[in-house]
């Protein structure tokens, strides 16, 4: 399987993740969006949409990366990211939908004016308007989780699952984008143990 991907994607990253968790070997093809190699006519007859990630699995063509983990996972005999039993598949399920709407998009409108528009030599300066919109999203939703792993050691199911998988991907940019989630303690405890794994260290890249 080849993985069309940019090291610095939190969406790639969190296909990457569970690919090593997995030991599914991908083969890894990066798409240059300094360049805008994304946005080349080459690259959007694969995928139109003009984004990373994209995995072909001979010739079978599928965006969204959450729905590229799910598809991981199903192939993988014996998994244990991803439980068949369908209660505890939706408990995971909803926190997917719940990174793919409302967690990542929130980091998003920070990163992307604090990192992406450095990465592909935008004009001006970051958009604090954006940023601060960024910073009310992310406040709600990382009270939220905060909250939630109050009570849990991971997301869902008790154990490390796709959810943990999806929603520390974005946190990569912590630094680099001055993600306020530091002040939130369960998070931190959570994402600390999320960096001691193997599947984040091996995915791990220097800017």
């Amino acid at each position: 399987m080849r993985l069309y991907y940019h090291p610095l994607s939190s969406n790639a990253r969190r296909v990457v993740m569970t690919a090593i968790h997995l030991n599914v070997s991908l083969d890894l093809v990066v798409v240059d969006l300094l360049k805008g190699e994304h946005k080349g006519a080459e690259y959007q007859r694969l995928n139109p949409n003009g984004k990373v990630p994209l995995l072909d699995d001979d010739g079978f063509m599928l965006w969204e990366s959450h729905a590229i983990m799910q598809y991981l996972v199903d192939g993988s005999p014996g998994q244990d990211l991803y439980p068949g039993d369908a209660k505890a598949r939706a408990d995971v399920n909803r926190w997917l939908f719940w990174s793919a709407y409302h967690f990542t998009p929130a980091v998003g409108f920070i990163s992307r004016e604090r990192v992406s528009k450095k990465m592909v030599g935008g004009s001006g300066g970051p958009d604090m308007a954006e940023i601060k919109r960024g910073e009310a999203l992310l406040a709600a939703a990382a009270q939220v989780l905060d909250d939630h792993l109050a009570r849990n050691r991971w997301i869902a199911q008790d154990k490390l699952t796709l959810a943990d998988l999806a929603i520390a991907a974005p946190l990569m940019h912590t630094v680099a984008a001055e993600l306020p989630v530091t002040g939130y303690a369960n998070v931190q405890a959570w994402f600390a143990r999320m960096q001691m794994l193997d599947a984040w260290k091996k995915a791990a890249v220097t800017p």
